[in-house]
C-alpha cells in the first residue's frame, strides 16, 4: 500500500465521493480497510456516512479535510495486518487529545478490513451495477446489504446508497460540451447524445456518447429516478422529441435550453402531444440557476448547480417554468 501523505500537495484522492469504485477496484488486489463517519458531533466537514478506502495502491476519499486522515491511515494498516475492527473518536473525548479538528467537531469513525469474498459487499456492488439503491449495515464484524431497508441489529451502523447519479446531455455546441465536461468532473456518470452526430466521440474522457435519434437513445438509457437531462441541443425538433421522452420518466430535472420568448409556445406544443402539468412541472427552462453568466461554463455551471440542488431537496432554488 502506498502511504497517505499528510502533506501531500495534490489531495487528489479526497475528490471521490462515492467509496463503491475504489471499494471495487482494491478488492481486486486482497483485503481493503474501509473507514466510516458512524456519528458526528458539533458539525464537521463531512456527513454522517462518509467513506475512505484504503487498499493496495489505493486511497480514495476523505473525512475532514486533512486533520484525521494520516492519523486513520495508520489504523486501517493495523486493521488490515489483524482483521479486528477499530471504532476511532477524534475531538471531544478522543484519546489522541494533540490530533486538533479545527472545525470544533467529534467524529466517531469505523474502521473495518473487508474481504475479497465478502458477501455484503458483493451485494452492494452488484446493486450498484444494477442501478438499484443498496442499504448497508455493519458493526465491523458482521456486515449486511439488502435491496429493501432492513432492521439492524444493535452496535451496526446504517446507511443506504443510492445508484451512481446520471447526467444526459443533448447537443453538440460548446455549452453543450462544456456541461458535459463539468458533469463528469461532478461526478455524474454522463452521457452525449448528438443525433447524427460525427462518428468519433468527443475528446472528453468518461464520457458515452450516442449518434441514435434522441427519443432512442434516451429510451435506452431506461431514465430513472436518479438521472439529469440537459437539452442544449438547439433544434426545435430534436428538443421536443427529447422533451416527449424525458419529461414523462423517472428523471426528476429536465433542463432545456433556449430563448425564454419562446417557452410558451414550446410548452402548448406539449401540451398538445399529450404530457401533463404534472409531466412539465419538472421542466426548468431557462435551464439552470440565474448566475448572469452565458459563457459555456458559465452556463454549466449553473446547470450542474441546478441538477446537485434539485438532488438535494433544495426548495430555496426551486422555480417554475414560465407558464403558457
Amino acid at each position: 500500500m502506498n502511504s497517505f501523505q499528510t502533506a501531500a500537495d495534490w489531495p487528489l484522492y479526497g475528490m471521490a465521493d462515492d467509496a463503491r469504485p475504489a471499494l471495487r477496484a482494491a478488492l481486486l488486489a486482497g483485503p481493503t480497510a474501509l473507514a466510516t463517519i458512524v456519528a458526528l458531533g458539533g458539525g464537521g466537514p463531512r456527513p454522517v456516512g462518509t467513506q475512505m478506502v484504503f487498499g493496495k495502491n489505493i486511497v480514495s476519499g476523505f473525512l475532514s479535510g486533512g486533520c484525521i486522515e494520516a492519523d486513520v491511515e495508520g489504523h486501517a494498516l493495523a486493521c488490515l495486518e489483524d482483521g479486528k475492527p477499530r471504532r476511532l473518536v477524534y475531538g471531544e473525548g478522543s484519546p489522541w487529545p494533540d490530533i486538533q479538528l479545527l472545525c470544533g467537531a467529534r467524529i466517531e469513525i469505523l474502521v473495518e478490513c473487508i474481504e475479497p469474498d465478502d458477501k455484503a459487499v458483493a451485494t452492494l456492488l452488484r446493486l450498484a451495477d444494477w442501478r438499484m439503491p443498496a442499504f448497508w449495515a455493519s458493526d465491523g464484524d458482521k456486515r449486511q446489504c439488502m435491496e429493501e431497508p432492513m432492521a439492524a441489529w444493535p452496535g451496526a451502523f446504517e446507511r443506504a446508497y443510492d445508484p451512481v447519479p446520471r447526467l444526459v446531455v443533448v447537443g453538440g455546441d460548446p455549452t453543450a460540451l462544456a456541461v458535459t465536461s463539468l458533469g463528469v468532473q461532478s461526478g455524474f456518470e454522463t452521457f452525449l447524445i448528438r443525433p447524427k452526430g460525427p462518428a468519433s466521440p468527443p475528446p472528453l474522457p468518461d464520457v458515452t456518447y450516442s449518434r441514435d435519434a434522441v427519443e432512442d437513445a434516451l429510451a435506452d438509457l431506461n431514465l430513472d429516478a436518479w438521472t439529469a437531462v440537459a437539452i442544449c441541443g438547439h433544434d426545435l425538433e430534436i428538443d421536443h422529441a427529447a422533451l416527449l421522452t424525458a419529461l414523462p420518466s423517472d428523471a426528476p430535472y429536465v433542463g432545456l435550453l433556449g430563448a425564454r420568448r419562446r417557452l410558451g409556445e414550446r410548452i402548448e406544443r406539449l401540451k398538445a402531444a399529450g404530457l401533463t402539468d404534472r409531466d412539465l412541472a419538472k421542466l426548468r427552462a431557462p435551464i439552470g440557476l440565474d448566475l448572469g453568466g452565458k459563457a459555456p461554463f458559465e452556463v454549466a455551471v449553473a446547470v450542474i448547480g441546478e441538477i446537485v440542488a434539485t438532488r438535494h431537496g433544495q426548495p430555496a432554488l426551486e422555480r417554475r417554468v414560465v407558464e403558457a
